[in-house]
């Protein structure tokens, strides 16, 4: 399916707790989570990502991953709502941030590359591109890298992704096409990522690999294996992994029912 069959709706006031960004089909709705195909193109090989946080804007949005249907909403911490502070010289989040659908960093599993275990959360992405998208838009994208970053004891892997559409994408196939072509921009999006809690009084983030970046090779391997814990999660393999708390009540994907689609906890 084309990323221009998938459109958001947008519900409640922003910058309040009713604020909620839904995603839909040609059909109806469905999970941003669950319900869109992790990959876009198997060859050459290119992803779905859903824009959570457009770039140069504050509000820690994230996919509901508790909720039916999975809305993007704002987090909270202890009832306010969160907004990520600027770190100089940045205004905001400094690219396009969102996750990969289909993937999930699972908390049950202890990564080998890292010695902790996952966040609970879809695979995040940092889309590098020149144009500043809408929240909840749906892209498609090609993997340029990983960064692994220890947050909190949990691994929350960073991909650099580049969306196709954009100028620069055919001369972005590698973390070396990205330094020669974006001089700074990957030092840059590190110390972003280490400083960005400082300002809330929190210690700097770490890194694994001693903050080294990961090649497109590497980052699709933990991409693959993201999406193999995910597909145990909503029960798509006959090794199985607990859920816990996330929903999946309203997920369409081969070997689930259909009838999730109309029935009256997806709307």
């Amino acid at each position: 399916m084309p990323v221009s069959a998938y459109s958001a709706v947008e519900r409640g006031t922003s910058d309040t707790d009713t604020y909620k960004v839904f995603i839909r089909d040609d059909d109806g709705p469905i999970s941003p989570f669950h319900d869109i195909p992790l990959v876009a193109n198997a060859e050459p090989r290119t992803l779905h990502m859903v824009v959570e946080v457009p770039r140069w804007t504050n509000a820690k949005m994230e996919i509901d991953t508790k909720s039916p249907l999975n809305p993007i909403v704002q987090d909270q911490k202890k009832g306010k709502l969160r907004y990520v502070k600027n770190s100089f010289p940045h205004v905001g989040y400094m690219w396009n941030y969102g996750a990969f659908p289909q993937t999930w960093e699972n908390p049950h599993h202890v990564d080998e590359n890292t010695g902790e275990k996952g966040d609970d959360d879809p695979v995040d992405c940092c889309e590098i591109g020149q144009r500043v998208a809408n929240r909840g838009d749906v892209l498609e994208v090609k993997v340029l890298g990983i960064l692994a970053m220890i947050d909190d004891g949990e691994t929350d892997w960073k991909t650099i992704v580049i969306d196709v559409n954009d100028p620069l994408a055919e001369s972005l196939n590698s973390l070396e096409d990205v330094v020669n072509e974006m001089p700074g921009f990957l030092d840059s999006t590190r110390d972003w990522l280490r400083v960005y809690k400082m300002p809330d009084g929190k210690p700097e983030n770490k890194f694994a690999f001693n903050g080294e970046y990961k090649d497109v090779d590497f980052a699709n391997k933990i991409i693959d294996e993201t999406n193999m814990f995910w597909r145990q999660m909503v029960g798509l393999e006959e090794e199985s992994a607990d859920p816990g708390k996330l929903d999946t009540g309203c997920v369409l994907v081969d070997g689930r029912s259909e009838e999730r689609r109309v029935g009256k906890e997806c709307r």
